[in-house]
């Protein structure tokens, strides 16, 4: 397959990255390590206002989407600037809405479109903690057939990324849908958070490569740039490969997400997650997720100690690499998955 983005797809990421390198976003993410989340939510408007949460709301509730392939794109550049709050909860949210349909859909897919509303979210068999439950206006869970709204976000868990903190929701609350269209919809739901956390964990290696390429061309020892070294070389070249060959498997599992829903048959919100599209999802999942951790590695021993320090912006793309290779899905149960598939 040659898969190329279209002109408007390469302006659209365009427009986000010059947007959020306005934005600041250390210094968003430090105030939303902190608990204060009102820089997050005021950037998570201006992204909204992009058009960004609308690509996974259908038009009948007042998004765009669902549009995988821009979703792709829109995360890439999140990941790359490490946008906090809970972007792959909150875009997997809004499949699992429109899946379930009826009241609740109603109620909370225009909010998400518009960015009112963010949400986070749990689903089995992806493990019980609700990233930025906290700041998010709304947690759901899924048990079997039944999606409900958890009463209280509970209590945090322990996170290597602080500021993306993890939350056990609190038990119970009544069920806001049942039946089973709420299966279906979580095994889409949970492809799509999958898919969305693949796109932030590669423009977070991307990120990750750019600043460690820059630094070693100003660090000097013996008298000229470690960039220059035959080993470091090497090291950054195949950082840059992991990355490159993460690109098109992640555009490779839109197109697969992109089908599912265009299928003879399928509604705005219908797409089931097959095994198809799944495997496509976990091959992206495990490859960009693992790419973007070896990129963190790479920046750390290349950066020295100065890599250890709180004061070094980059030090918050470090801390995010790890948590999005583990997020909706380990490497180990995304290659089952694709071997499954």
């Amino acid at each position: 397959m040659r898969f190329l983005l279209t002109d408007e797809q390469r302006e659209f990421g365009r427009s986000l990255d010059a947007l959020l390198t306005a934005a600041d976003t250390p210094a968003v993410l430090r105030a939303w390590a902190a608990g204060d989340h009102g820089p997050g939510r005021a950037l998570w408007g201006r992204l909204a206002d992009a058009g960004v949460f609308a690509l996974a709301v259908p038009e009948a509730y007042g998004g765009v989407g669902p549009l995988p392939v821009e979703a792709a794109v829109a995360c890439v550049e999140l990941g790359r600037h490490a946008v906090p709050g809970p972007v792959a909860e909150t875009l997997a949210s809004g499949v699992l809405l429109a899946g379930a349909g009826g009241p609740v859909a109603e109620e909370w897919l225009p909010g998400i479109a518009s960015g009112a509303a963010m949400v986070s979210l749990t689903l089995e068999g992806y493990g019980p903690y609700a990233p930025d439950a906290d700041a998010a206006d709304a947690v759901f869970t899924v048990s079997g057939d039944e999606l409900r709204l958890a009463p209280d976000p509970g209590e945090p868990s322990a996170s290597a990324d602080p500021a993306r903190r993890l939350f056990r929701p609190e038990p119970g609350g009544a069920p806001v849908a049942k039946g089973p269209a709420i299966r279906a919809a979580a095994r889409a739901a949970g492809d799509w958070a999958a898919f969305a956390t693949a796109a932030l964990a590669l423009g977070c290696g991307e990120e990750l490569l750019r600043a460690t390429v820059a630094y070693v061309k100003q660090r000097t020892q013996f008298g000229v740039p470690v960039g220059s070294f035959q080993a470091v070389k090497h090291r950054l070249a195949d950082t840059l490969l992991g990355l490159e060959f993460a690109r098109p498997l992640l555009y490779g599992a839109a197109v697969e997400l992109a089908s599912e829903v265009s299928r003879p048959g399928a509604g705005a919100g219908s797409a089931e997650g097959s095994p198809g599209a799944g495997a496509a999802v976990a091959a992206a999942k495990v490859t960009a997720g693992e790419a973007g951790y070896a990129a963190a590695r790479t920046a750390l021993q290349l950066h020295g100690a100065i890599g250890y320090t709180e004061e070094l912006d980059l030090a918050w793309w470090l801390r995010r690499a790890r948590p999005l290779r583990d997020a909706w899905g380990t490497p180990s149960a995304c290659r089952a998955r694709v071997l499954a598939g």
